[in-house]
């Protein structure tokens, strides 16, 4: 019995705390939620995965290779040998089994150079993952501020539609005491109808940043907690914010794995000038073979050395893979000029919005002063019903601007930081395993 009304007393605490029954979801625990479960970064780690295949593959070349063959079954022989015997065409059960081992002594580092370009992909693959990581984290704190400052403007509208639909009301009760006019009326009717649809067109946008949200995270949101600015982590200037973006920033050190597994690519070309080198032991074991009766056993122990001549193939793939290094190169440079505009952008986005957010309060803080007064004035006859409605519809435009004006002021934090490669490492958030680079 004590058990079950301790277990009443705390469900009915936590409907009172949390009357929707739901938990509220943290910024850090959406952000770890996308991580584990969003398709892309699923699709890069398999990527990653795959890549470290290749290099196993690779690996095994290294390493002695086996190749064991047996068979048997019926053959007909007609050759000089049967007919010496005096039986012309001779048919016989033949059996047969050998086995080759085989050990890469020199390939011209042809294996060499293509396991180290193996290697090198799977770093570029890694730091392609991490990379995924961080703009899905990203795009997950879009979603959630945009649920967050939604549901806000939701009940700013909701506000500013009782608030009208207290003043019409109030006219109507002076329009059939027979002190108010029609033409009141008829301008607080419209404008009660002007906030109904502010009110729709911000349920949709709601409903838009929740199929948002669920595109990103994977379920509906719950309640959510105002997140904390990390602005104490930005650096003092774009400057410094650039130069550890360039250290750190993974689809930057993605492209330079991607130039290193290049240059390996164009070492191992080089290599198909050189000869091939093994050490080569063989046995093989046949019964009754090419209509001879008996058994044949060998055995051999060589070093076999290959050389193709292709025709000039070999010299074409030499010139693909400077090409191939150039391009490379070149995407490296076209990448970092692309992280160093990124942070710029933000860095300006950032600026401006702490900027003009100082403003957008000031605004909302006059606009409610002003509304207030003009309330008054209207109630003892010293101002118009024009002018109250339009101080209510100022202040909302103006809360609606300092509701903006924040949500981009975090998320131009957050996406400084995303730049600089340093957002996940902020909300202290674990990247996946996959990201791990191979020394």
């Amino acid at each position: 019995m004590y058990k079950k009304l301790m277990t009443f007393c705390l469900t009915a605490c936590l409907g009172v705390t949390n009357p929707t029954g739901l938990f509220a979801d943290t910024l850090v625990d959406i952000v770890r939620e996308t991580i584990s479960t969003n398709p892309d970064v699923q699709i890069a780690r398999d990527q990653r995965n795959a890549v470290e295949q290749q290099m196993e593959q690779t690996r095994a070349g290294f390493f002695p290779s086996a190749e064991i063959t047996a068979g048997g079954g019926w053959e007909s022989s007609d050759n000089p040998a049967t007919r010496a015997t005096g039986r012309g065409r001779d048919t016989l059960n033949r059996r047969e089994s050998g086995i080759l081992v085989r050990q890469l002594l020199f390939d011209g580092f042809l294996t060499e150079n293509e396991f180290d370009r193996q290697k090198a992909r799977v770093n570029a693959s890694a730091y392609s993952t991490f990379g995924t990581s961080e703009i899905t984290a990203l795009r997950a704190i879009q979603a959630y501020l945009d649920v967050l400052m939604e549901r806000q403007l939701v009940n700013l509208a909701e506000v500013n539609l009782r608030t009208h639909g207290e003043t019409y009301n109030k006219i109507m009760k002076r329009s059939e005491s027979g002190v108010g006019r029609k033409s009141d009326v008829e301008q607080s009717m419209g404008r009660r109808a002007q906030a109904k649809t502010n009110l729709i067109t911000e349920e949709n946008n709601l409903h838009d940043s929740i199929v948002a949200f669920e595109n990103v995270v994977g379920r509906e949101p719950n309640q959510l907690e105002e997140p904390m600015s990390f602005d104490y982590l930005l650096p003092a200037s774009v400057d410094e914010a650039i130069t550890q973006a360039l250290d750190n920033h993974p689809t930057l050190k993605s492209s330079e794995a991607d130039v290193e597994a290049a240059r390996e690519q164009q070492q191992a070309a080089k290599s198909l000038f050189f000869p091939r080198i093994h050490l080569e032991a063989s046995g093989t074991r046949s019964d009754n073979l090419d209509g001879v009766p008996g058994s044949n056993k060998d055995a051999q122990l060589m070093l076999v050395g290959r050389y193709s001549l292709t025709g000039g193939k070999d010299m074409a793939r030499r010139e693909e893979t400077a090409y191939l290094l150039s391009e490379a190169k070149e995407t490296r440079n076209r990448t970092r000029r692309q992280v160093i505009e990124s942070i710029q952008l933000s860095w300006n986005a950032y600026e401006r919005a702490k900027t003009s957010l100082e403003s957008l309060k000031v605004h909302v803080d006059a606009s409610t002063e002003s509304r207030d007064a003009y309330r008054k004035q209207f109630d003892i006859g010293q101002r118009s019903l024009l002018d109250l409605l339009d101080s209510d519809n100022e202040l909302f435009l103006a809360q609606i601007d300092y509701v903006k004006g924040k949500n981009d002021l975090m998320f131009s934090i957050y996406r400084i930081l995303a730049g600089m490669g340093k957002l996940m490492w902020a909300l202290q958030v674990p990247v996946p395993q996959e990201a791990t680079t191979i020394q």
